[in-house]
């Protein structure tokens, strides 16, 4: 069995007023609460705004120094232009974030509020109570900041079961091909 070390997640919330960071450490089975916040993102012009949101990003990265990241995906909104926007803002702290050398993953926001509340259909303020208490926070955080945390706490226990997966030599059949966890990572055979 090969020894674990900790490893520091970033989670991201995008949005081109306020994007949401949460930090956490997770080592073996334990989540470990680090820092969270919202970047207030300035400018008039969406390319002055993307730039502060990656000038942001950057900060916190440099604060932290985190070896991973996680960033929920984009969703369909009522309002395309709405859409559109959001998808600027994620694309710019996608690459805000590779900019840095950090692996990205991607979860839907069903997948993070099923992981953090048990269903997918929660509603914020139950996202942000349970953040805290998964957390041992003392309060739930800013919904933003709860977003980026539920995105980190996603992505830790995913790579919690991967692990535990793999140490057992685990296959896994998709479709027909097969697949094998290696080094917590799924790779085909």
């Amino acid at each position: 069995m090969q020894a674990s070390t900790m490893t520091r997640l970033i989670g991201i919330d995008p949005g081109l007023r306020f994007t949401g960071f949460g930090v956490i450490d997770v080592h073996n089975h334990t989540m470990r609460y680090v820092a969270s916040g919202v970047i207030k993102v300035a400018g008039e012009a969406l390319p002055e705004r993307l730039r502060s949101l990656i000038d942001g990003i950057h900060e916190v990265i440099e604060t932290y120094h985190p070896h991973e990241s996680v960033i929920e995906k984009v969703f369909v909104n009522v309002n395309p232009q709405s859409t559109l926007l959001l998808g600027q803002a994620r694309g710019a702290a996608i690459s805000a974030l590779v900019l840095k050398d950090l692996p990205v993953h991607e979860y839907t926001a069903l997948q993070l509020k099923k992981a953090v509340v048990g269903h997918g259909k929660a509603k914020k303020e139950q996202v942000q109570e349970m953040v805290a208490r998964l957390l041992g926070l003392p309060r739930a955080p800013q919904a933003d900041a709860a977003d980026a945390l539920a995105a980190a706490i996603c992505h830790a226990q995913n790579r919690v079961q991967l692990a535990m997966l793999g140490e057992k030599g685990a296959l896994v059949g998709l479709g027909t091909k097969g697949m094998r966890i290696k080094n917590g990572r799924l790779v085909s055979l």
